[in-house]
């Protein structure tokens, strides 16, 4: 997908990326300057005869120059031949045919000359050539008469043609003749048989030229062959004998050269070029070829083997490359080789090509012209096109070989020089003009660009200046500091700063200051550092069964400030999302999978600067059915492969295929797939040719002409695809001219003087032929000018010199060997767009409410848009706030309005703002130039809610409520509003309203029921109306506990500060919940009896049953209230603390049975309110007695945690907690029994509570 255009002001970095870093330097085309050659044809010029002849020739300067041109050396009167016509402000010539004449008349050389006052430039010398197509010579051709085993030559001599023809033989009914190591054809054109087999008479040989600017194939009358042999040719079972040639009577033979022939040969090359080796042995059996360098080894890199082994070509060769070669042919009866000697020579290429000189009134300079070649190259100067020796003397100049001084140049210096060097291979010439001006230093690019780069990526910073004398370029970050150059910072010659490697400290401004003589210009370019894009949680492969759910995650990090666009790919192509498909931020959703889902699926984060990828594979399984017999209910799986393929029925278009069904494993074949493997556009590749029902085991296949098949069988049943079967035999179909046409024909601008033709290029069923090539035409729209050509290999063609943004007519027409294909539809295309030229005008604005305007503006005229009308753009930015201490963003935003449309409007503004405004047009390639700006401000609106509403209760009569003021006003705030009803469960009470003042941000409410909750709603107010509301809730509070006799549940208890633990009632608890942590404790021992002294008074725990009451759904009071509780019983120190206690009852209950098991007493403290130390003597005058119904488990102890250890007496008799009132004191002291849950004991008996037993007491007991 193509990613929008930025608007101008913003440059991506990687585009600076591609500027070039050490050009020859350009004069802004408003100073004067001598001309330069743009464009021109190439130095062999070969022309279709059947066309108009253009030969190129553009160039610039100012003033602007003017052309003639030379033929064969000698002046060419275009005026004189009216064939001939230059183009208008273009040295560029056309000869017209239209009327007749013959292009032969025009071929020679050809030089253009662009001249102005300040000097002339010249192009290459430019031949002109006619391609050629001549006719074969009719001949006779007796048939061949060869002994079978021995070698043989077919010659080919084509006719000569311009350039050369391609060739390739045939048989006279169009069947490609199979090469192999046997048979081939050399690079000559020769067919070359090493030895001939009594199945090479089964057809006939005919070559074939195939003329490119033609494209016409001639066809030479085909050799007939007539085979002597000892065995006749049907005789099977010595075809497929293991040693053929034995076996058929053919005396076996050592290897010998047929070309090259004798044992050395010698090849020259010319740098630059492929170097082909070629060497076609003869012998019985077929000799292997293999080849080597004396001396050293093939070059890998550019080394390749063609033609069956029997061709080294090596790309590009170098002189390196030179040495000798050798090929070794070899079979069981031996080897030879021969030697070739390869001598690499050049023609000439540049060491130093001469730039342009650009000096200031009194500067020196020169111009070097240093090239290299093989033999050396000779080096000559000419001024303005004519010889330097015979132009007029200069004093401040001084030739010395290839190089020109000049010294002290004045303004009369200005002239082009060309330079000239030449050897027998070829010639290079290249124009340097020198010029002189005084000119002060002057910045070349937009000001105050915008660069945004990814982080830890390379970028550059482009400065383009120019300046006479050259200035010097300096850079400084953020206007203070050294010039920035070294370290992770480097500055090249045309004044562009790399950056190695972003950093965020690297973001900021950096600016470039030029400075010569004259003065200085500087430049201001601001560089964003953005975050990466990449994805966190990336998809993964699933297996999933069909009709299933499945979801694939693509969780994204991304720079805030940058668009992110997520897109999905399936087998590497764009995602189709269906009904059945949910794409999502973060993931995709597929319901009820199917069979045709299964494949990679690829997640595609991208934005304007960067993009990553996740890929994961989905594995859909076929649902499994219940078995409803015998057969079924055995295990079932895969088919086996198909076998034994066959091939019989050969047709031109069509071939019975027949195969073996292999076992379908309990699971009856459904259907058979056939595919198919062609070895020209994808060999090795299969396709899908065709399907058919599982009861049948042959069919008849359509094919394609020009295809060489291979055919496999692939079975189906419901469990899933059996493996292929192996390949058939390879079948080839005859040639055809194609039958269709490529489709997906287009035509766009990719800049704005060009068109590019793409299409979607013919697979190879429907080449029909081979060397498939596209004819592709073109021509003005509602224009009587002729149709464009151009022949084109691939699928893409690029017209250029184009006018902006006009309609053509496109055609595109598939062409092989065989012929042309039908007449093309005819497409219209745009060339490219170029960037609007003028803006909106009128535009007017009208204020609809607080947050939203009218526009209205007028049209601009159709010419200016230059391109496609995209919309009309709006961009706006919030300048201030009528509040005045109000700080606001002045980020811009922008609304588009899509179509020719004369009217819109933006909304989404902030209330009570003044705003600014600019319209721009937009086409396909950016943003025109901005309207006048405009100003406006929006009314008073509504605020948003207040901020940060809090609810907290100190005790059970009041509420304390604290807010924040919003955080968008939206104008001038004259109050808030309150209402507020309490409810309990469904039943609601009264509601109350209350108004304050816009500066009141707290307030108390008194409680009339301790036992109901409170809504609050809470809003505040401008003169407009009241804004959003903000809702929350009192904290619920726990019920008041109700004793009960089953298993006891442990009361919350509370935290407090002084240590001293004491256990609270339901009321109290929840009294105290709103100044501590509720902690509810979880009992997590067996209930037991535990006896304390604590101050000489044992104390009981209480068991209270807490009640939650029902909770209301709120909108947002749970989170208010509880953010500021945590779950303690998450809490390490809780978890610490629980675990102590526990640790403390095994230490108490292991001591117990210890003194048991002693016949021991306890001690028990009889002296009451006396602090209980570490150092306390132990009283030894009481003890506590066991009785046999001391052997009970613990009951449900409980222990009540409070921050403080506090000691209170238990009003609660004892013989209330035990059973049957049979619980009672010794004499000593001690308590007889065991402690119980209180029975029945009334809640009106008052607020009762006994002491818990502490972890600190129980430790003090053991002392």
């Amino acid at each position: 997908m193509a990613r929008p255009q930025p608007p101008p002001w913003v440059h991506a970095a990687v585009l600076l990326c591609l500027l070039g870093l050490g050009g020859a330097i350009e004069i802004p085309m408003d100073l004067s300057q001598p001309p330069t050659i743009t464009k021109q044809s190439v130095k062999d010029h070969i022309v279709d005869p059947r066309d108009n002849i253009l030969i190129e020739c553009e160039a610039k300067g100012n003033p602007a120059p003017s052309f003639h041109w030379t033929r064969n050396s000698r002046f060419f009167n275009v005026a004189k031949d009216p064939r001939v016509s230059m183009r208008r402000r273009s040295g560029t010539l056309v000869i017209d045919f239209r009327s007749g004449g013959r292009p032969e008349e025009y071929e020679g050389e050809y030089q253009c000359f662009a001249r102005n006052k300040f000097g002339t430039a010249l192009s290459n010398r430019i031949r002109l050539q006619v391609s050629k197509s001549p006719l074969w010579p009719k001949e006779n051709l007796d048939p061949v008469v060869v002994q079978e085993g021995a070698p043989l030559t077919l010659q080919c001599n084509p006719p000569p043609g311009l350039p050369s023809p391609v060739i390739f033989w045939m048989s006279s009914s169009m069947e490609p003749i199979t090469q192999d190591k046997r048979v081939s054809q050399g690079h000559n054109g020769d067919l070359y048989f090493s030895n001939v087999m009594v199945q090479d008479m089964q057809t006939d040989y005919s070559c074939n030229a195939r003329f490119h600017f033609t494209h016409t194939i001639q066809q030479k009358n085909p050799f007939t062959l007539k085979v002597l042999t000892n065995h006749p040719y049907n005789d099977s079972s010595l075809r497929n004998h293991p040693d053929m040639y034995s076996a058929r009577g053919v005396s076996e033979r050592t290897p010998s050269f047929m070309y090259p022939q004798g044992t050395a040969s010698s090849q020259m090359v010319l740098r630059g070029m492929d170097l082909l080796l070629e060497c076609i042995a003869s012998g019985v059996p077929t000799p292997d070829i293999a080849w080597y360098k004396k001396g050293g080894d093939l070059p890998s890199d550019k080394a390749k083997f063609e033609n069956f082994n029997k061709a080294l070509r090596i790309t590009s060769v170098s002189e390196e490359d030179s040495g000798e070669y050798f090929c070794l042919a070899s079979n069981k009866m031996g080897s030879i080789r021969h030697t070739i000697s390869v001598r690499v020579k050049a023609a000439p290429y540049w060491l130093d090509e001469p730039k342009n000189l650009i000096l200031a009134p009194g500067e020196d300079g020169r111009l070097v012209c240093r090239a290299n070649g093989n033999p050396k190259p000779t080096v000559q100067w000419m001024v303005n096109g004519e010889p330097l020796q015979s132009a007029p003397p200069n004093p401040n100049r001084e030739v010395a070989g290839d190089t020109i001084i000049f010294r002290d140049t004045q303004i009369s210096s200005r002239a082009v020089y060309q330079c000239n060097t030449s050897n027998e291979h070829g010639y290079l010439l290249a124009n340097a003009f020198v010029s002189v001006l005084d000119v002060p230093p002057r910045m070349m690019s937009p000001r105050n660009q915008l660069i945004r780069v990814i982080l830890y990526n390379r970028t550059r910073l482009d400065c383009p200046f120019f300046g006479s004398p050259i200035p010097t370029l300096r850079w400084f970050k953020n206007g203070q500091g050294s010039n920035l150059d070294g370290g992770n910072y480097h500055v090249y010659e045309n004044g562009s700063l790399e950056i190695k490697m972003i950093r965020k400290e690297d973001q900021g401004i950096y600016t470039c200051v030029a400075t010569n003589i004259l003065g200085k210009a500087e430049n201001q370019v601001r560089l964003e550092v953005k975050d990466p894009t990449r994805i966190f949680r990336m998809p993964e492969d699933q297996v999933v069964k069909r009709g299933t759910t499945v979801q694939l995650e693509c969780r994204v990090k991304h720079d805030p400030s940058l668009k992110l666009t997520v897109s999905w790919l399936k087998d590497d192509q764009p995602l189709y999302i269906g009904n059945r498909m949910k794409k999502e931020d973060d993931s995709l959703t597929i319901f009820g999978v199917a069979e045709r889902d299964q494949g990679s699926y690829t997640c595609v984060a991208s934005t304007e600067l960067d993009q990553d990828l996740a890929k994961a594979y989905l594995t859909v399984l076929a649902d499994q059915t219940t078995p409803t017999n015998r057969l079924a209910a055995l295990p079932k799986g895969r088919p086996d492969r198909p076998r034994d393929l066959e091939l019989t029925d050969l047709a031109e278009r069509s071939v019975r295929l027949t195969w073996i069904p292999g076992d379908d494993n309990n699971s009856p074949i459904t259907d058979y797939v056939v595919q198919f493997e062609e070895d020209q556009f994808q060999p090795g590749v299969w396709h899908d040719h065709s399907k058919f029902p599982g009861s049948v085991n042959s069919a008849v296949l359509q094919l394609s002409p020009y295809v060489n098949y291979q055919f496999r069988v692939i079975a189906v049943n419901e469990v899933g695809s059996s493996h292929p079967s192996l390949p058939s035999e390879r079948y080839r179909t005859s040639g055809a001219p194609p039958e269709s046409n490529p489709s997906d024909v287009k035509g766009e601008g990719t800049r704005k003087n060009n068109m590019e033709i793409t299409w979607t290029p013919m697979n190879a069923t429907s080449a029909f032929g081979p060397n498939l090539r596209y004819i592709v035409k073109w021509r003005r729209k509602e224009t009587r000018e002729t149709w464009n050509n151009a022949t084109v290999w691939g699928s893409r063609y690029v017209v250029g010199q184009t006018p902006v943004y006009v309609p053509y007519e496109i055609r595109v027409q598939a062409e092989n060997d065989f012929g042309k294909g039908p007449e093309p539809d005819t497409v219209i295309g745009y060339s490219g767009e170029d960037y609007p030229r003028a803006a909106p005008t009128d535009v007017k604005i009208r204020v609809l409410n607080s947050t939203a305007i009218n526009l209205q503006w007028n049209r601009v005229y159709s010419d200016t848009v230059q391109g496609q009308l995209r919309e009309y753009r709006a961009y706006y930015w919030r300048e201030s706030s009528l509040l005045k201490s109000l700080w606001v963003s002045q980020k811009r935003q922008q609304a588009g309005f899509p179509g020719d449309r004369l009217r819109g409007v933006v909304s989404r503004l902030f209330p009570y703002s003044n705003y600014k405004l600019e319209m721009v047009v937009v086409n396909g390639r950016g943003d025109g130039p901005r309207s006048e700006t405009k100003e406006f401000t929006t009314p008073e609106g509504v605020p948003s809610a207040p901020r940060r509403f809090r609810v907290r209760q100190p005790n059970l009569q009041t509420i304390n409520l604290e807010w924040d003021h919003p955080e968008h006003p939206n104008g001038i705030l004259t109050g808030y509003s309150l209402r507020y009803l309490p409810f309990n469960g469904t039943k609601l009470g009264k509601q109350m309203v209350e108004n304050f003042s816009p500066n009141q941000t707290k307030f108390t409410v008194q409680r009339a029921d301790p036992v109901s909750r409170y809504r609050f709603t809470l809003s505040a107010r401008t003169q407009v109306g009241s804004g959003e509301a903000v809702t929350e809730e009192s904290p619920a509070a726990p019920n008041e506990a109700t004793p009960t006799a089953a298993p006891p549940t442990l009361p919350p208890t509370t935290v407090g500060a002084t240590g001293a633990v004491s256990s609270t009632d339901a009321t109290a608890t929840a009294a105290a919940a709103t100044e501590a942590t509720t902690v509810p404790i979880i009992p997590t021992v067996a209930p037991t009896t535990i006896a304390t002294t604590v101050a000489t008074t044992t104390t009981t725990t209480a068991a209270v049953t807490m009640e939650s009451p029902p909770t209301t759904e709120t909108k947002t009071h749970e989170s208010a209230y509880t953010n500021n509780q945590p779950d303690i019983v998450t809490q390490g120190w809780f978890i610490g603390l629980m675990c102590a206690i526990a640790l403390l009852v095994l230490i108490l209950l292991i001591v117990c049975f210890i003194k048991r098991s002693r016949g021991g007493k306890y001690p028990v403290r009889e002296k009451k309110d006396v602090p209980l130390g570490p150092e306390d003597p132990k009283e030894e005058d009481g003890s506590f007695d066991y009785s046999d119904e001391d052997n009970k488990p613990l009951q449900g102890s409980q222990t009540s945690l409070d921050g403080t250890i506090k000691q209170q007496e238990s009003d609660d008799s004892l013989v209330d907690y035990g059973e049957g009132g049979e619980g009672q004191f010794n004499e000593d002291g001690s308590f007889i029994g065991q402690y119980t849950v209180k029975k029945d004991k009334e809640e009106t008996e008052g607020n009762e509570s006994s002491e818990a037993t502490s972890p600190v007491n129980a430790i003090y007991s053991l002392a």
